[in-house]
């Protein structure tokens, strides 16, 4: 079922808000960018994301598939979006670390995926991935 999360930067000045489905799932990946930053994301679609504030303190990283967006006060990674847009849509993918007053039973509840994005392997999981 769907609801409404808010989420945040480690100083607070980027915020925003975005409905989604949890037992949806989410994905971790071992790519050397989501490995060193260990991020934990779940796709929502464009028009159920909304940046709330701070959008002048935004700074992009692009890698070879995704735009990342972080805080360039405090580096907190909170969000990033696909270069090339799926057929169902343009979407983001939110940082699920960056959740605020979400409980913990409900993310340890949280399906994952494990893709193998260092071999470019996307369909596959990764031999190891129990440090991701």
């Amino acid at each position: 079922m769907k609801k409404t999360y808010q989420a945040s930067c480690h100083c607070g000045r980027v915020r925003l808000e975005a409905d989604f489905d949890l037992d949806a799932g989410s994905f971790k990946c071992n790519c050397t960018s989501c490995d060193k930053n260990r991020l934990w994301l779940a796709p929502v679609r464009a028009e159920d994301f909304r940046l709330i504030t701070g959008e002048d303190d935004l700074t992009e990283y692009e890698s070879t598939r995704t735009l990342q967006y972080f805080c360039h006060v405090c580096g907190v990674r909170l969000f990033g979006r696909a270069r090339d847009q799926t057929a169902d849509g343009a979407f983001y993918n939110i940082n699920l670390g960056c959740l605020d007053d979400v409980d913990p039973g409900e993310l340890a509840a949280v399906p994952v995926e494990y893709l193998d994005g260092r071999h470019d392997d996307w369909g596959s999981t990764p031999a190891e991935f129990r440090h991701l």
